[in-house]
């Protein structure tokens, strides 16, 4: 049934029960921002503890000396190639989930869970027997100095067993968020990345009696770290109060159906995200290197630090967005879910607005904190201009981005993501560097900048259409749960 406009913004779902056990009686208002910020808060913080652990890892590794340093951002790019396939794949659990529990359709939430596990367990396993036997000569190829290249493999190959014990942290991530209780795992993140510090210390410097591991203990704290919050989220799942909820124990059955459906809607996005950085990686390692050297590479890792982590906060709301359109979707009320968008893209617009002022004005001081190499803040400088100009348009791209995953309309995003990063950022920035060489390596962040506008703007449309609103997810089953269709939202 469509929605009463007079009454959208209001849910007349109860809340969850308070302290005493009893029923609360009064409604919760979905569209207002404090709704949406209590929801997007632990997902944020989530989101930054990833940041800050590749952060720590890099600066303690820092401390062994320039080759070891010169291996961890390569080899941890090259870890995320595969990574960013199967988050982008897994982050559609999100969508399932919301719009299942917006169904009433709990048992389905967490089977969902199970299916993906098992997907993402087998995608890792492969994952592993091609890439172990493979890194030496990827690393190899990308022409680095041998002694880089070994450390780089070390690390690299450590890498590929954290990511069979990962799966269960982006899966169980998607679920809690997707169930609107990402508190669980925000603090099984927050647990995770204090042992990852711990760990790393201890065995990255031989403290304690632990052997002096260099690059190889950096990689076994990221592991160790990485196993304690996989354990806390799944002994959350499989607690008796999730378990009393949503089935957690009983829903282990492989459903080839399910995985179907997640596999139809998540490849697009897993194969969007996985070009997207895989062109940022062209930005980083290949173009900005070819006009000015080492000096632009570092000030592109400068400035790519700092809109990495400006751009958290964003992402993190984006995901609860996504959660929130979704489970709006499965009560089919997508006025709500408008209405939602609306919320957080006031926030983000305004967020990152004073980001990109923040950059603009305090671009010489925030490069000067970062190197004390002139060369290097001067290209950084302008950079940071390029950054400062494209902000608002990411955080438009990221909202409407999280808005159109949760209704499932994923090969939009997957083309306009490739059209931005393979086109405009990959094509076009090879050409300003062949065509205007004088822009050094400005020109290939001026096409970078261009490509966040357009895939902003087209995100933008997308969503003004109104053609997300046609998509169906449960189609197949609708005669088992019919859902009414609506009337498109003028």
């Amino acid at each position: 049934m469509t929605d009463k406009p007079s009454l959208l913004p209001k849910s007349n779902t109860p809340l969850s029960k308070d302290r005493f056990g009893q029923p609360q009686s009064h409604t919760v208002d979905e569209t207002s921002l404090g709704y949406m910020l209590k929801l997007a808060a632990p997902m944020v913080v989530t989101t930054i503890s990833f940041t800050v652990m590749q952060f720590v890892d890099r600066f303690m590794v820092s401390r062994l000396g320039t080759t070891a340093l010169a291996a961890i951002l390569p080899a941890q790019f090259v870890s995320f190639l595969p990574t960013s396939f199967a988050i982008g794949t897994i982050a559609i659990l999100n969508t399932f989930v919301s719009q299942s529990l917006g169904r009433d359709a709990k048992a389905d939430c967490s089977n969902y869970f199970w299916q993906v596990a098992y997907i993402g367990c087998v995608y890792f396993v492969i994952v592993l027997l091609i890439m172990w036997p493979a890194a030496p000569w990827i690393f190899r190829a990308m022409g680095h100095p041998e002694a880089v290249t070994d450390l780089e493999v070390v690390y690299f190959r450590i890498m590929l067993y954290a990511h069979l014990l990962a799966i269960i942290n982006y899966a169980s991530s998607e679920f809690f968020m997707g169930v609107h209780r990402p508190v669980i795992t925000m603090y099984a993140s927050l647990c995770g990345q204090v042992v990852n510090i711990a760990a790393n210390y201890l065995l990255i410097f031989g403290k304690l009696g632990f052997p002096a591991m260099g690059i190889a203990g950096a990689g076994w704290g990221t592991f160790i770290g990485i196993g304690v919050a996989a354990a806390i989220n799944m002994a959350a799942f499989l607690s008796n109060n999730v378990n009393a909820s949503f089935r957690s124990r009983q829903t282990l059955n492989v459903d080839f159906a399910k995985m179907y459906d997640l596999l139809k809607v998540g490849l697009p996005a897993g194969l969007g995200l996985m070009v997207n950085v895989a062109f940022w990686g062209v930005i980083l390692l290949g173009l900005v290197g070819r006009s000015d050297g080492k000096e632009a590479l570092a000030a592109t890792s400068a400035v790519l630090s700092y809109t990495n982590i400006s751009v958290m906060p964003i992402v993190g709301l984006a995901t609860a967005l996504t959660a929130a359109v979704g489970k709006a979707i499965g009560q089919d009320r997508k006025n709500l879910a408008v209405r939602q968008t609306g919320v957080c893209l006031r926030v983000a617009l305004v967020y990152m607005g004073l980001v990109g002022l923040g950059f603009f004005l305090f671009r010489e001081p925030l490069m000067a904190f970062w190197s004390s190499d002139e060369k290097v803040n001067q290209i950084g400088a302008n950079i940071l201009i390029c950054a400062a100009i494209y902000q608002v348009f990411h955080a438009a791209r990221t909202i409407y981005g999280g808005s159109l995953s949760g209704a499932g309309d994923t090969i939009w995003l997957a083309i306009a993501s490739a059209v931005g990063a393979v086109i405009i950022l990959g094509l076009g920035g090879t050409l300003v560097v062949v065509f205007l060489p004088s822009l050094r390596s400005l020109g290939p962040w001026i096409a970078a900048t261009f490509s966040i506008i357009v895939v902003g703007l087209a995100n933008y449309w997308r969503f003004k259409s109104n053609r997300w609103t046609q998509i169906d997810l449960f189609k197949r089953r609708a005669v088992a749960v019919p859902i009414e269709m609506e009337r498109p939202i003028q």
